[in-house]
């Protein structure tokens, strides 16, 4: 997993297209990005949703999270500078890397 550092700033819309660039199953949405994430059944969900978990408690950064059956839904923002920062596009690389070792 990736260090999130804390502090960080709002990132432009700019820098943000630039980095969703590098991330094409996310999508922006307002003043957070978002991925639905899809497993071949609840199990495989709940897997994926224990390791963001996990992952999110090591960082100190956590999505919001919207579960149906099997799909996941992670919407990142840092509520403390006001909208997506480094920590989301980091987060988010770790959650594509996480569902790659969570699929059934």
């Amino acid at each position: 997993m990736s260090k999130i550092q804390f502090g960080m700033k709002k990132l432009s819309q700019r820098q943000v297209d630039s980095r969703l660039a590098k991330l094409p199953l996310w999508s922006q949405n307002g003043d957070a990005i978002q991925r639905t994430f899809q497993f071949e059944n609840f199990v495989g969900s709940m897997r994926f949703l224990n390791s963001v978990a996990e992952a999110a408690e090591r960082v100190q950064h956590h999505p919001d999270i919207l579960v149906r059956w099997n799909k996941v839904t992670l919407t990142l923002s840092t509520h403390d500078a006001g909208g997506i920062t480094e920590k989301d596009m980091t987060f988010a690389t770790d959650a594509d890397q996480i569902s790659g070792l969570s699929s059934l």
